[in-house]
């Protein structure tokens, strides 16, 4: 990999023409595309990125302060149950045993989530077996009589009852959402996971863990090939000029930019993180805690020295994140589609215009319009690898082929 920035790079970038193939956003997605077409086809390609980082919003750093490594952009937690993703990742890192566990305050009450028979029996405060807890809950559904939900609050009560709803669902949805829950649409939840057990762990997929050396040394082992160049700095929309119509271009970025916004803008959620070190071993004795409050401002807090157990900090201190959730702004990072049937539609007008471009494949959660957790992201930069990428460079129809350009 080399490495060029525009405001600190020390030598002459190549042409972007002298490409095969020029990947646009250095997440997850752009680096797995980066990655198979340099080491599987012997392509050279330019990956471009606008920040100053690579990895996107999976990125992970260590505190000067005190040597703990925390998630830039909110706690990221590698989990899948695709055999092939998991047997691709493990070429670049090896993982801990991390199991992820999420606790929830309510009221001055820390519970289990996701909704689990330990939160119900704590919440409702007495014992109950299994099928005793689904009558309960049951019983509380049928008493709403909801049988066509025509909001998010209506949706909820008929999967899970009133009383949980309002203690764990309710203020942090409208926290997360900026909004009333009686004023968003249905569809924003189609399911609420309910575990009639004291299963504690928050996935169930069968593999997890986090990177044994971080994120950060992840990425950068992705990108180890001399036939991939990376820019950092690089805003696509700046340079796009540059680019030969008959190259490849992948495109993550956000699929209305691309477009110039011409049909109107899509809706996104943001995060803001108010980081914090402390000069405490503990501050709160797991790495994600939820607030439910809907008077408390912030969604969660994340420490991350909890993360990694098997290291050894700074004695004394300890890294933390508020998190705050809202609607993003044009200048803001996007995080989480918004998704309502305005936004569906504008995405699917979006789509058919991306559909129509010679030589673009748009991808990732921007360039789809989808939340996309880092398996699914790697399982689909893979897919597009296999059945578009392969056959633009190496077409089966009798077509010809470009030929590789080779990086100095």
């Amino acid at each position: 990999m080399r490495q060029y920035s525009l405001e600190f790079g020390k030598k002459k970038p190549r042409s972007l023409q002298d490409f095969d193939l020029v990947v646009v956003g250095a997440g997850i997605f752009g680096l797995t595309i980066a990655e198979r077409a340099a080491n599987q086809l012997g392509r050279s390609v330019c990956v471009l990125e606008r920040r100053d980082h690579l990895g996107g919003n999976c990125h992970s750093q260590s505190d000067a302060e005190s040597g703990i490594e925390y998630h830039c952009y909110g706690s990221h937690l590698f989990h899948t149950s695709n055999e092939e993703v998991w047997q691709y990742i493990q070429q670049f890192t090896g993982f801990t045993n991390y199991r992820h566990r999420v606790l929830s305050v309510y009221r001055g009450q820390v519970y289990s989530m996701p909704i689990n028979l330990g939160t119900i029996c704590a919440f409702f405060g007495r014992a109950m077996t299994p099928d005793e807890a689904r009558r309960l809950v049951a019983e509380q559904i049928a008493s709403e009589s909801i049988e066509r939900p025509a909001n998010l609050e209506q949706k909820a009560v008929s999967l899970i009852g009133r009383p949980l709803y309002e203690a764990f669902i309710r203020g942090y949805t409208k926290k997360q959402w900026q909004t009333d829950p009686q004023k968003l649409p249905p569809e924003i939840i189609t399911r609420l996971p309910v575990r009639w057990n004291f299963e504690p762990y928050y996935f169930a997929d069968a593999h997890e863990g986090l990177p044994v050396d971080g994120y950060a040394a992840m990425f950068q082992k992705m990108v180890d090939s001399p036939r991939i160049e990376i820019r950092l700095g690089v805003d696509f929309m700046d340079v796009r000029q540059h680019v030969s119509p008959r190259q490849l271009i992948v495109y993550t970025g956000p699929l209305d930019r691309y477009f110039g916004d011409s049909l109107g803008q899509l809706g996104w959620r943001t995060l803001d993180f108010e980081k914090q070190t402390l000069a405490v071993d503990d501050f709160q004795g797991a790495p994600v805690i939820n607030y439910a409050d809907e008077d408390v401002p912030y969604t969660r807090i994340h420490e991350f020295k909890h993360y990694h157990p098997e290291r050894h900090y700074v004695a004394g201190k300890t890294v933390i994140y508020r998190e705050y959730s809202r609607f993003a702004d044009q200048a803001d990072e996007p995080y989480y589609p918004i998704n309502t049937p305005r936004d569906r539609q504008l995405a699917a007008a979006y789509q058919e215009l991306a559909r129509r471009q010679h030589h673009v494949l748009f991808g990732g959660r921007l360039g789809l319009y989808q939340y996309l957790d880092m398996d699914r992201a790697v399982a689909a930069a893979l897919q597009m690898f296999r059945e578009q990428v392969v056959g633009f460079f190496e077409p089966s129809d009798g077509g010809l082929a470009r030929p590789a350009t080779h990086a100095a």
